[in-house]
């Protein structure tokens, strides 16, 4: 099948001769350009099912998009589109540029929970031709699917089929039950109870025990809210049944697995029988009359799990944490708990108390004859040892032990027999709890001990899963329970340990091991004599050990180490026993060198491992070998240990994605008759290459203490005589540091083709996680299909053409101008020295095929999609350093300690006074800005009436129990309410020393009057120590973070403040809002390549400010001179800054002493103009330079004088620098080093160039981090970490975060990643969810109040500024009844939503009524920059963009609007008028995500018209509160076709609407209006021309 998904450049080059088009077909014709609008047809637009993106009706843009691409071969066309689809993949150049750091634009499609659907289940998949778009986009192969497997937010198939419609939920007979037992509106009682309903449901709708729910009814039965309105309600700890616990649990695990709030419930309804129910649950296994089978044992430990990663709710934590406390010892062997005390002396009197108490509770107990229970077998004590031994049981029968029912059709047969799929996941669910347990060092404390008593990590290890193909998942898990288990921390300090501690403990436990063989085992005196070197490795040690004898292993391992229980079973098995010594004392691998040893490139291992880099269709009922970043970490390795597997990983998703599109461009094939590799298509960012015409020229020595080389250096030669146009140019733009991937393709084999898939049915074999859909076997790879054997990754070093000529070089080695000559390329490489030395060892070993003669394909990739490569070494090199991290935020960032112990109130060195500056427009502003304090002012100037600026001081800081800044904190941390005021806040009104006689002189000063809650965030980002702000929509965030640096530089002039932004355009706002604050232009640096998008004259970048210094020096030495021309001193001092200084100090300083000296003394008023030494420098200042009225203000208008030529030579002292340093790099690093007190870069930015600011000695004292939120954990920690410690302690005094939690987190492509890691979970949110106090913003001056009560309701306070009710927010938006309205859209032509491609969503019938409603607002004279259309869903974005561009974009009267996007990229934006397309029509979708919903209805200011299906989402629990306002009003939209802008009508005036039926109707109103415009525009053109026409009757005959 030809492939049709052919970008416009590509179509330039020329096809492969085997080419030919293929089935394509072109889009529809445009609809031509007239001057009335064509009225919404019956087939506006070719079916979206039928191909290309969804056939929005669009002509192609220009005959090469029509150009067919290159067919491929035949194993190709049983091909779908990569996951994602053009969702995922697709983007215009457009929004491209705008982040310098994102790897590819925000992917909704990974974004969203029900991504998971991926591919039609069921039916033939039909297929047409791909087409083009208007905008020259990717086509697809218009695969219309019916469904597919559910995800987080939607009702649609899980494994039992195709997705459902909302008619076949409202049928279902399910959702009857619900409706008739337990929903009830608001105010409704509840509904009573019925045992039975729950056993029936519990039975067919969760599996009953015997198989795990269906995806499918269990989201259904979580959208009815069967948790919220039934089983918790009515839950009672006394009576409730095993069934209805275990229904309450599975329906908690439903809410996690769809990322809602699974806590909620609980909270809003009887949380005081939230510990009972807990109690209930840990006690459900033990009910004798009912036991549990192996699929609910498996849901009771995800519940656990998704207990112990809450700890952050205080209602979890106080029944989770006595699970994990000092009463676990109780089951420790007597050994091991003496052992363990004799380490602690705090913790053995800890456990001394704990043994008194209950010895009086067992006296208690028997005086009143009740029933003792021992401490070792109450639940907290005992209920990891009940689970450890059930785990065991469960495993060791898992092979070989037979499947139920249920579980026969997932079991793999193969080695000693078959595995029981139930057995397997509970196995794997263990080892996650496990993992999670010793990952945090509340629940390791204790638990750790408790595992290494049992020797769990040996028993996991030698269990027969282990070693089965179908448990490499478990095994992998293992793995990662090994890495925690063995961390180098200390469990009760937590402590880090260095390897030289790690070292020193071993050697130490390894030398007492001797000393006791020694003395005590005769057979092992030769080990007792050797050096540890010599023993500690595994098979040394192994071939000492085996020496005993069954019994000697026993009694050493047991009696005299005590490192196992004698009691245990499993003490019997020699094998165990000698595996237990074994691991004791070998030498471990330290974590640091692993990670050196990591390869940084994916290879072809990792890419296609779907328990390490899972696809898109991750549905979270599994679980997966990886790291989650939740609340707490170990130590600072850790932190970033996680951060950097997960990066890396996140990384090789996009890489894979890439790579399969290039292969599937490719179609790489092996030739039957020469058996060489040929390809039958061609891709734009992949090439062959040649055999021979790659050479590894250099393998460097390795380093001391390393086995890897220290450098690889590999050549390539490519041809670029195939391709032209912009394609070349990409493929010539290749430069130094770029990253490109080599890749060896070898073509479909014979096996294959013949259906054996032989590498398929083993991966299958070995239970990966891509889980086949119903009725279809699980299809290959794209490494599979094409044969792809090896990946390596290597960066550019430098790249010359075929005559040897290097170009695209800033070393500045090249001396030759001009571009590459000829057709021949040669780049040469850096290899992965770690990747080479494993690819060597395995040639070695294995006696294999060299990898690099192999290699056929070169691939390359975006510039900036390369950046994870710098990330990744950053990421590293800060584990291999020491991180020094402010002391005062260590314990905070672990997530350990007291949230608020950062805070400015508990920091030393605090500011007593804060000069407010300009922050207070007046006096009453001031007073009104500290609510229910005490303002007393000290001192006051200009008259009677205070006048800023002010200075404040503050009484000292209040006591314990509150934040420093006078407020207690509530659970959520945030600051609420006024304290009892401490004191008087002492305030004084100065006059500002004035600056000179030139109005330049004069600073920029603020005009926003800040609200009280802006001022205190202003105040405490000024003070010492960590400030979080969060900014809900129009709060002013930006105006906060720009008053906090202006404040930050004047009231601590000499420390250096660094800004971090997400993205280019916030970094822009606010450094243009920071340029018009009194900050110096020559004090702010600007890097990055953003920098070219500020909107000013002036050049910030780094080259642009050294320009700049050199400009004004010159500028100011011209100023010397003149000065010295007026004071009759010869011109030549002002020859250099140096002699300009002499100047100063002579003549210029001296003088004005001697004149400041002798007007001390002047009685008149004239003694100042008549005796000033300067006035004729300043004749060209504003005349007269002094008014004589006072001697007093006279002297002020000559310090003013004086201050500006003092700031003139200033100015010159710091220009010297630049004048001595004669090189532009010198220049620009002693401006980034030493002059620039504001320096702003992205957070990519600052760890792509965090070597270089190390190597250049870059300081700075200030951290301000605005989107904060949408920045990734290790984004946000690296920009801590730019500058060396100076003696060990971090210079960082002060970190300021701004962001907004409850808006969209940072954009992580891989689903699974999201979900199952919380890779996109902040710095910013992690924060809050520790309970850090934070100052919300509480006012927003954006939108009406009318739109704001949309959102408002998810903060806590937010309410509406004074502004928002005057002016235009009063006036009505014209030819709309009402501000904002939800209007239902149905079927269009007996169609709701449709998916061409996988997850490429859109609607026809809302974009016809969204573009409609466009024409309707620029027919009524809406200006239309005034307009952003935005949607939930890219597919609905093109599909828009298109009809817009058919029917708006070439008419006088349309145009197109100032936006068309999507939702997460509008972000940070807003206009005055929105229109928001919800797309969906089946299930809500991601935007039950209620963080989507936030930003979709704060964007707009004046108007906000929503169109999407009612019947759907006005039943989403998540956004109830937004849909129940927007259907306040009427769903039919309410027009008023009368009206004309600019508003002039009152929002209080009623208007008579006409409203409009659906998008058809829609259409009538536009073309009417159309019509009636055209005819005015006919009449005035008749009356022009009757106006001018001549009126002699010669000329008209």
């Amino acid at each position: 099948e030809a492939e049709v998904a052919v970008e416009a450049e590509e179509a330039e080059a020329p096809a492969p001769p085997s080419s030919k088009k293929k089935g394509a077909k072109p889009a529809a014709a445009a609809a031509p350009a007239a001057a009335a609008p064509a009225e919404p047809s019956a087939k506006p637009s070719p079916s979206p099912a039928k191909g290309g993106r969804g056939k929005k009706g669009a002509a192609p843009a220009s005959a090469a998009e029509e150009a067919p691409a290159p067919e491929e071969p035949a194993a190709m066309e049983t091909d779908t589109p990569a996951a994602g689809g053009d969702d995922a993949a697709d983007d215009d150049a457009d929004e491209d540029e705008e982040d310098e750091e994102e790897a590819g634009d925000g992917d909704e499609a990974a974004k969203e929970g029900d991504a998971a659907k991926a591919k039609a289940p069921a039916g033939k998949r039909q297929k047409g031709a791909g087409g083009r778009g208007a905008k020259g986009g990717r086509g697809g192969r218009g695969v219309g699917n019916k469904g597919g497997r559910g995800g987080r937010g939607d009702t649609p198939g899980g494994r039992g089929g195709g997705g459902l419609t909302l008619t076949a939920i409202q049928s279902d007979k399910l959702m009857k039950t619900a409706a008739r037992v337990w929903q009830r509106k608001e105010g409704e009682p509840p509904s009573e109870w019925d045992e039975e309903v729950v056993a029936e449901i519990y039975a067919t709708e969760l599996g009953g025990g015997a198989r795990s729910p269906s995806l499918q009814r269990v989201q259904l039965l979580e959208i009815s809210q069967y948790l919220e309105q039934y089983l918790w309600p009515h839950f009672d700890a006394e009576k409730s049944s095993a069934v209805h616990v275990l229904s309450i649990i599975m329906m908690v695990n439903e809410k996690f697995r769809e990322s809602v709030s699974a806590w909620s419930p609980f909270h809003n309804h009887a949380p005081e029988k939230f510990a009972a129910f807990f109690r209930r649950a840990m006690s459900v296994k033990s009910d004798a009359a009912r036991a549990l089978t192996t699929c609910e044992k498996t849901a009771h430990l995800v519940f656990l799990i998704h207990v112990f990663q809450s700890l952050e709710d205080e209602m979890v934590r106080a029944v989770a944490l006595p699970l994990v406390s000092l009463p676990l010892w109780a089951n420790l062997s007597p050994g091991r708990l003496q052992l363990e005390l004799s380490k602690n002396a705090q913790l053995e009197k800890h456990w001394r108390y704990l043994m008194k108490k209950e010895a009086k509770a067992g006296k208690a107990a028997g005086k009143g004859g009740d029933a003792h229970v021992p401490l070792k077998e109450r639940p907290d004590a005992a209920w990891l040892p009940a689970l450890l031994t059930e785990f065991l049981e469960i495993c060791e029968a898992a092979v070989g032990g037979g499947d139920d029912a249920a579980a026969a059709g997932a079991a793999a047969g193969a080695g000693d027999g078959r595995v029981n799929r139930q057995a397997a996941q509970y196995c794997e669910r263990f080892v996650e709890l496990i993992i999670d347990l010793l990952s945090q060092l509340p629940t390791r404390r204790f638990v750790r001990t408790v595992l290494d008593d049992r020797q769990l990590l040996i028993k996991t290890r030698m269990v027969p899963l282990h070693s089965h193909p179908a448990g490499r998942l478990y095994g992998q898990l293992v793995d990662l329970f090994r890495f925690y288990h063995g961390f180098e921390i200390n469990d009760h300090t937590g402590a880090s340990l260095t390897d030289e501690d790690v070292a020193s403990s071993h050697c130490d436990r390894l030398l007492q091991f001797q000393r006791l063989c020694f003395k005590h085992v005769d057979k092992l005196k030769e080990l007792a004599l050797g050096h540890c070197g010599a023993i500690e490795k595994r098979p040394v040690l192994t071939q000492h050990l085996s020496a005993l004898e069954p019994e000697e292993l026993h009694a050493l391992a047991t009696k005299q180490l005590r490192l196992v229980d004698p009691e245990d079973p499993w003490s019997k098995d020699p094998a165990f026993l000698l595996e237990v010594l074994v691991s004791a004392f070998e030498k471990r691998r330290s974590q640091r060198q692993a990670i050196n040893e990591m390869p940084l490139y994916p290879n072809e291992d990792v890419l296609w491992d779907e328990n390490v880099v899972p696809s898109i269709a991750y549905t979270g009922e599994g679980c997966l070998a990886l790291p989650k970043l939740n609340l707490q970490f170990l130590t600072f390795h850790d932190y970033l240990l996680r951060n950097f597997n997960l990066f890396r990983l996140e990384a090789t998703y996009e890489i894979r994605e890439d790579i399969a599109d290039a292969l599937r461009r490719m179609g790489p094939y092996r030739d039957p008759e020469t058996g060489q590799v040929k390809f039958s298509g061609w891709a734009r960012m992949a090439l062959p290459v040649t055999s021979g015409a790659l050479a590894v020229t250099e393998v460097r020595k390795p380093n001391v203490g390393e086995a890897k080389p220290a450098g690889v250096t590999c050549e390539v030669r490519i041809d670029l005589s195939n391709l032209r146009g912009p394609v070349r140019d990409e493929w010539d733009q290749i430069k130094q540091h770029d990253v490109l991937f080599l890749m060896a393709a070898e073509g479909p084999s014979d096996t294959f083709h013949n259906g054996q898939r032989a590498q398929h049915q083993q991966r299958q074999q070995q239970g990966q996680q891509r889980q086949p859909q119903q009725g279809r076997e699980l299809e290959p790879n794209p490494a599979e299909r094409f044969g792809l054997k090896y990946v390596r990754g290597a960066e550019v070093i430098e790249v010359r053409d075929g005559a040897g000529k290097l170009y695209n070089d800033f070393s500045g080695r090249s001396k030759e101008a001009g571009g590459p000559q000829g057709n021949e390329r040669v780049y040469v490489l850096a290899l992965d020295t770690a990747q080479y030395q494993l690819d060597v060892n395995r040639l070695v070993e294995e006696q294999g095929d060299d990898v690099y003669e192999g290699l056929n394909m070169l691939m390359r990739r975006k510039p900036k999609e390369n950046n994870f490569k710098a990330i990744l070494e950053c990421i590293r090199d800060l584990m291999n350093s020491d991180c020094v991290v402010p002391e005062w935020l260590h314990d905070i960032f672990l997530g350990y300690g007291d949230p608020a112990a950062a805070q400015s109130g508990n920091m030393p060195n605090q500011l007593k006074t804060v000069d407010f500056k300009d922050t207070f427009l007046d006096a009453d502003h001031l007073k009104n800005s500290f609510p229910g304090r005490e303002v007393e002012f000290t001192s006051v100037s200009g008259g009677e009436t205070p006048m800023p600026p002010f200075r404040v001081t503050f009484p000292p800081p209040a006591a314990a129990g509150e934040d420093g800044d006078g407020k207690k904190r509530d659970a959520d941390g945030g600051a609420v309410g006024a304290a009892a005021a401490a004191g008087p806040l002492l305030v004084e009104s100065y006059v500002p020393p004035d600056p000179g006689p030139y109005p330049e002189d004069q600073p920029n000063l603020n005009h926003v009057r800040f609200t009280p809650v802006q001022v205190e965030a202003i105040r405490n980002g000024v003070q010492p120590g960590l400030t979080m702000v969060v900014g809900p929509p129009g709060t002013g965030k930006t105006d906060t973070a720009t008053q906090i640096l202006h404040c930050l530089y004047h009231n601590e002039p000499g420390q250096r403040t660094l800004l971090i932004t997400h993205s280019n355009a916030a970094l822009n706002d606010l450094f243009q809002k920071l340029m018009q604050r009194d900050v110096p232009a020559r004090y702010m640096l600007r890097l990055g390549q953003g920098e070219s998008d500020l909107d000013t004259d002036l050049d910030f970048s780094r080259v642009g400010r050294v320009n700049a210094m050199l400009t004004r020096r010159l500028e100011l030495l011209a100023e010397v001179e003149r000065l010295a021309t007026s004071l009759g001193v010869p011109e030549d001092v002002a020859y250099t800054c140096e002699t300009a200084g002499h100047f100063w100090l002579l003549h210029v300083l001296s003088r004005w002493e001697k004149f400041e000296a002798d007007a001390a003394a002047a009685k008149t008023t004239e003694y100042v103009s008549g005796r000033f030494p300067f006035t004729g420098f300043f004749a060209n200042a504003p005349q007269p330079l002094f008014k004589g009225e006072s001697i007093a203000t006279d002297m002020s208008k000559a310090n003013g004088c004086m201050r500006h030529i003092r700031t003139m030579f200033t100015e010159l002292e710091e220009c010297r620098a630049f004048e001595l340093l004669k090189g532009m790099g010198d220049r620009s690093n002693y401006l980034l080093t030493k002059q620039a007190k504001v320096v702003a870069m992205t957070c990519t930015h600052a760890a792509l160039k965090r070597a270089d600011f190390l190597r250049l000695g870059f300081k700075y004292d200030n951290l301000v981090m605005e989107e904060s939120a949408q920045i990734l954990e290790i984004e946000t920690f690296i920009p801590m970490l730019l500058q060396k410690a100076e003696d060990g302690h971090s210079r960082l005094k002060r970190v300021v975060l701004i962001g907004d939690h409850h808006q969209l987190p940072p954009v992580v492509k891989n689903i699974a990643f999201q979900k199952y890691c919380n890779m996109d979970q902040s710095l910013f949110t992690r924060f809050v969810r520790l309970g850090t106090p934070y100052i919300e913003l509480n006012a927003q001056g954006r939108a009406r109040p009318e739109l704001s009560s949309l959102y408002s309701w998810r903060y806590r306070a937010l309410g509406d500024l004074p502004s928002t009710k005057e002016n235009q927010y009063q006036l009505s938006n014209p030819g709309f009844a009402h501000e904002l309205q939800f209007v239902d859209v149905e079927d269009y032509n007996g169609v709701g939503e449709s998916e061409p491609t996988p997850h490429f969503y859109q609607n026809l019938g809302e974009a016809e009524y969204v573009v409609s409603v466009f024409q309707y607002m620029r027919l009524l004279g809406y200006p239309a920059n005034k307009i952003s259309i935005i949607t939930t869903y890219r597919g609905q974005k093109h599909l828009i963009r298109d009809v817009i561009t058919r029917r708006c974009a070439a008419h006088p009267l349309f145009g197109t609007p100032a936006k068309v996007t999507t939702v997460d990229k509008f972000q940070g934006q807003q206009n005055d008028y929105i229109l928001l397309s919800l797309v969906r029509s089946r299930n809500v979708g991601h935007l039950r995500d209620v963080r989507r919903l936030v930003v979709a209805m704060s964007r707009a200011r004046l108007g906000l018209y929503v169109f999407g299906r009612k019947a759907l989402f006005e039943q989403c629990y998540e956004l109830a509160p937004s849909f129940k306002h927007l259907l306040k009003f009427p769903t039919k939209l309410a027009v008023v076709p009368t009206e004309a802008y600019p508003p002039s009508r009152k929002t209080s005036e009623k208007v008579a609407p006409y409203l409009v039926g659906d998008a058809v109707a829609m259409g009538h109103v536009v073309n009417q209006l159309a019509l009636k415009w055209q005819q005015e525009q006919m009449a005035s053109a008749k009356a022009h021309m009757a106006q001018w026409a001549p009126a002699t009757p010669a000329v008209e005959a």
